[in-house]
């Protein structure tokens, strides 16, 4: 099977963005990038017209830089998925992953913290993922480490939830966060299957407020979770905190991965 392409998630270089998104982009683009995950989509209220025309012009400075989309982490709302059939039609993806809990109106991390909350919580992505569906676009989850919470009786969220969920929903593997999470994130990849169809790759020590280091440097098992999902489609690097300049780290990841076969630009 082929290589999973390589993207970056535009988070990497949000202060870069909020200064001089075109440029920022054009950057990324003259470094070798061709794919990214934007981020923040449908926040803080946006209305259905705000987020089409904010995904409009995020689609116009893409096209000036060259740069296609692999997926987009996008918030859920309580009533239609409308808006997000929408913005991904404009930004030329299928795929869209909840990132955290809070961006599904009514849930927050705590709804991880019980039985209940958990079954909700899978409840709702698992009907917005029917809703999409029928549209088209593939819904999934990203985890971060909170999901590792123990439940009473001594299951962890993240197993209870990805038991609760539909087959159709996706996941988005944060092998970092899983590390932090004390995972082995070549199980989680061997757990989840199929389902995982992207993977955010970074590197560093894995505690959660160190700063990340290029891939390679660090503690993370990145080839042995590449190999474990032979079927990704996306290898997503990414940047949380680092003291390295951001861009050089990127380009750094970008080589390290191109380097070891398993990633295609």
């Amino acid at each position: 099977m082929r290589p999973g392409t390589l993207a970056v998630q535009l988070y990497s270089v949000i202060e870069a963005l909020q200064a001089d998104r075109p440029g920022t982009l054009a950057r990324l683009a003259a470094l070798g990038f061709r794919h990214v995950e934007p981020f923040a989509l449908g926040l803080w209220n946006t209305s259905p017209g705000e987020l089409a025309a904010s995904a409009r012009a995020l689609r116009a400075d893409l096209d000036e830089a060259g740069l296609g989309v692999s997926s987009v982490h996008i918030a859920v709302s309580a009533d239609s998925q409308a808006s997000v059939i929408e913005t991904c039609r404009i930004l030329g993806t299928d795929t869209a992953f909840v990132p955290v809990p809070w961006l599904v109106d009514g849930f927050d991390e705590r709804s991880l913290e019980t039985h209940d909350g958990v079954r909700a919580f899978a409840g709702r992505l698992n009907e917005a993922a029917r809703e999409l569906a029928g549209a088209g676009i593939r819904l999934g989850y990203h985890n971060h480490h909170f999901e590792w919470a123990l439940l009473p009786g001594g299951a962890h969220a993240f197993d209870v939830l990805w038991d609760l969920l539909d087959p159709e929903v996706l996941a988005e593997v944060d092998v970092y966060w899983a590390a932090v999470a004390g995972q082995d994130p070549v199980d989680v990849v061997k757990r989840l299957g199929e389902r995982v169809v992207a993977a955010h790759l970074k590197d560093g020590p894995a505690v959660r407020e160190a700063p990340q280091t290029p891939i390679g440097t660090g503690d993370i098992d990145i080839p042995g979770a590449l190999r474990a999902g032979a079927h990704l489609r996306w290898h997503i690097t990414e940047i949380d905190q680092t003291e390295a300049d951001r861009f050089e780290l990127l380009a750094a990841n970008r080589q390290a991965l191109l380097a070891g076969g398993l990633t295609v630009p």
